[in-house]
């Protein structure tokens, strides 16, 4: 399971002024806020936008000044392979470490969507054998006990992270994670799909 709140896209603005640094072609920008207060790319800055990132991530790095952030709540499998994904990325996350024995273990905190009845059975026993020992360390305060959990956690346990990263990231990200075995990566990648402007700029399925 993998779950995606709190998005946020900015700095197109910047970054599309700075794309037309170079040739000193800010007289042709025509982009502009609706009555929403959101940026649109005009017809002009559109087109200059599409044809520097396919002209390679030498030419695109406007696309690294346009920042996006969000909460993504995911199962620690999943964080493994995020995190192979540091360049241009920074993550915050709740921490295992301190909080893992402030609240109750139950199976809501887990990704077990894809389990089949007698792997949840076994399932179940483990998170109650986690909540035997959150018990026993809060009742202690012994620090093997802690070590216990921390070492006897399954990968299932679900994390959240706020995230932020930019169009460049996430040109690598789309294009590495699209077709991935893993649904979380399709989660992901169909929120990347959403973002603005996102067909033109970080999808381009024509390629």
């Amino acid at each position: 399971m993998l779950k995606i709140e709190r998005v946020e896209v900015m700095n197109l603005h910047n970054a599309i002024r700075g794309a037309r640094n170079p040739m000193n072609s800010w007289a042709r920008s025509d982009s502009f806020y609706d009555e929403h207060g959101n940026f649109v790319l005009g017809d002009n800055d559109l087109s200059l936008a599409v044809r520097l990132r396919k002209a390679g991530s030498d030419h695109r790095k406007y696309l690294r000044q346009v920042f996006v952030t969000m909460d993504i709540t995911a199962p620690l499998y999943w964080w493994k392979e995020y995190d192979t994904y540091k360049v241009g990325t920074v993550a915050n996350s709740t921490s295992t470490m301190h909080k893992i024995t402030s609240q109750p273990f139950d199976m809501s905190q887990f990704s077990c969507d894809r389990m089949d009845e007698e792997t949840k059975k076994h399932m179940q026993a483990v998170i109650d054998y986690l909540e035997v020992l959150r018990g026993r360390f809060l009742e202690t305060k012994d620090k093997q006990y802690w070590y216990d959990i921390i070492q006897f956690l399954p990968s299932s346990f679900e994390q959240m992270r706020t995230c932020t990263m930019n169009y460049e990231n996430l040109i690598s990200i789309y294009h590495s994670r699209k077709s991935h075995k893993l649904d979380e990566w399709h989660v992901f990648c169909d929120e990347v799909r959403k973002l603005p402007y996102a067909r033109e700029l970080i999808v381009c399925e024509e390629e």
